[in-house]
């Protein structure tokens, strides 16, 4: 009782200070509701810690308060990071780029971003009206920014925004510029802020990138003359009420694709996402109006693109003509092996490629890559450190490709983010080579399978909501970290890999260092019948993830999928039992 108390008296006090002057009189008012509020629960929320970057910036939900996403926290966040540009590029006119997308405060936000590091003395590209974050990427690099922020909260329900920042090779920031930049944010005070900007330093962009992002990603076509006999590839896509409406229709064009037709009422530009309870591709329930429109025309595929384009979702016709929702290791798992396997075939690889996944991502991939002689690497979630692959091997290995579980994918390397315009096309291209070898996505996705061994993927989510669900969520870290679990799903525990201390513990005892360029907050654990089940807390969201992936030997073809399902399935079901989930 004590500490509740005091956590209380410590968010009043911090509450008061944003009653100031400093403050708009809108904000001054939800202020002052809360603390008049009997139920503190609300002012707790907003003021018991600083947002902060994670995997993918600042990411929160709008309102007042230091925990939430408004115009004052972006100010302290853009001053601070204004300041870090202006000290790792002394003596130069530093440049950024700024685009929003389709969320509420949006546009706000990011004229605030571009006003201040305006009065920064910073050159700002401004993107005219919202535009997808793999293009703010290839802008970064395209015009030689120094860095660039992106106002979005990606799939996150509409009560969210956010803040993704870049540096200057078009990717999200990373050690040393991240703790760095948050070093500079911890120093400011909203008095600090210079919020008013200097127009002659922000530049408008929009149709003419438009046209140099989508010549980019053609570079991505790995067999034009497959698209040219099948450019009648009956295809249906949704932007999601997001910023894909204009810039994927024309790419899909741009590559060949003649037969392209979109959800009309998830063409609308908005913000609160009207037409789905969650604008996620992750969420089934978010592909209902495009698996109904693509029932109708009779389409070969139904495509979707998330709020912000950086991530895809894929629908394809099973063996019984029925929409197959693709999950996102399965089309993770096609990218990686119709580019391996085709740009074998056409002789485009020439023994220095290399791709990437992240390491929460289905093992099956490991395997397509191992088979074909093509280095692979794990990274960590989250798109910056397949990014850093990226930047690693550059002028010396060449990067084909890479993805992770959570629906997102980057074909080439003129972007340094998750690509869905890019992804979209390509898997537009798989389907047309698949028809034209007489097959749909789905029996292509079967014949992997054969291949290289029935892989079933599961994500349990426990979503754990403000100040006692992030303690519950690190207290959940810290039992698992001391007694990780001895089996899995009826299958001994083999390896225990712990990304923060860095090492892998074998059932004998034995221990090995990880090599990985940074420690993470994540366990893993293999077992004897290949079962890999990792666990995070996410970076974005208020929750704790539990990826698992788990095999059926016993599948040799198409006709044993429905059996596997159901054999892995229970599989995961014990698994969830073992670790008290249910």
């Amino acid at each position: 009782m004590a500490n509740n108390e005091a956590l209380i008296k410590q968010c009043e006090q911090l509450a008061k200070e944003w009653l100031s002057p400093s403050f708009d009189e809108e904000t001054r008012k939800e202020v002052q509701a809360m603390l008049d509020n009997e139920d503190k629960t609300d002012l707790i929320d907003a003021f018991y810690q600083n947002l902060e970057f994670g995997t993918g910036g600042l990411r929160g939900i709008m309102g007042a308060g230091t925990n939430r996403m408004n115009k004052y926290i972006v100010g302290m966040a853009t001053q601070g990071f204004a300041n870090y540009i202006n000290k790792a590029f002394p003596g130069k006119q530093s440049a950024v780029v700024v685009g929003h997308d389709c969320r509420n405060n949006g546009r706000m936000f990011a004229e605030t971003v571009a006003d201040i590091f305006s009065a920064n003395g910073i050159k700002v590209y401004l993107f005219e009206s919202l535009r997808p974050t793999p293009e703010i990427s290839f802008a970064i690099r395209h015009l030689g920014c120094q860095a660039g922020v992106n106002v979005t909260a990606s799939h996150n329900p509409k009560e969210y925004n956010g803040y993704k920042a870049y540096w200057d090779d078009g990717a999200q920031v990373l050690a040393p510029h991240d703790k760095g930049i948050i070093d500079e944010v911890n120093k400011v005070k909203i008095d600090d802020v210079k919020f008013e900007g200097n127009k002659e330093l922000i530049i408008p962009i929009g149709g003419e990138m438009d046209w140099d992002y989508i010549q980019a990603v053609k570079e991505a076509m790995v067999d034009q003359d497959v698209i040219l006999r099948q450019k009648d590839l009956n295809i249906v896509y949704s932007p999601m009420h997001g910023t894909g409406r204009v810039i994927i229709p024309m790419a899909l064009r741009s590559w060949g694709f003649q037969n392209i037709h979109v959800v009309p009422e998830q063409m609308v530009i908005d913000g609160n996402f009207p037409t789905v309870v969650s604008p996620n591709p992750e969420n089934a329930e978010a592909m209902t109006l495009g698996m109904k429109l693509g029932t109708k025309l009779n389409a070969d595929l139904v495509i979707a693109s998330d709020p912000d384009a950086d991530r895809l979702a894929i629908v394809c016709r099973n063996s019984k003509g029925e929409w197959e929702i693709l999950n996102g290791n399965q089309t993770c798992m096609m990218f990686s092996w119709y580019i391996i396997a085709n740009k074998k075939k056409l002789g485009q690889l020439k023994g220095n490629e290399f791709l990437v996944k992240t390491i929460v991502t289905t093992e099956v991939i490991a395997k397509i890559a191992q088979k074909n002689g093509v280095e692979l690497r794990d990274c960590y979630t989250g798109f910056k450190w397949i990014a850093n692959e990226i930047r690693v091997s550059e002028g010396v290995k060449k990067y084909i490709g890479g993805g992770e579980e959570s629906f997102g994918f980057l074909p080439f390397d003129k972007v340094r983010d998750k690509d869905s315009p890019a992804s979209i096309c390509l898997i537009c291209e798989i389907a047309a080579w698949a028809r034209d070898n007489g097959k749909t996505l789905y029996d292509l996705l079967m014949d992997i399978y054969a291949e290289y061994g029935f892989s079933r993927e599961v994500t349990i989510n426990v979503v754990r909501p403000g100040k006692s669900g992030a303690d519950e969520i690190k207290q959940m870290m810290t039992d698992f970290r001391n007694n990780p679990p001895k089996e899995l799903g009826g299958s001994k525990v083999t390896l225990c890999k712990d990304f923060k201390t860095l090492e892998a513990k074998k059932a004998d005892g034995s221990v090995e260092k990880l090599n990985m360029p940074d420690s993470s907050n994540v366990l893993q654990w293999f077992c004897e019948d290949g079962t890999k089940v990792s666990v995070r807390p996410s970076g974005t969201e208020p929750k704790i993830k539990f990826y698992t992936e788990v095999k059926d030997p016993a599948f040799k073809s198409a006709a044993d999928y429905e059996q596997s399902m159901k054999t892995t399935d229970a599989k995961v079901a014990a698994i969830k039992k073992c670790l008290n989930l249910d």
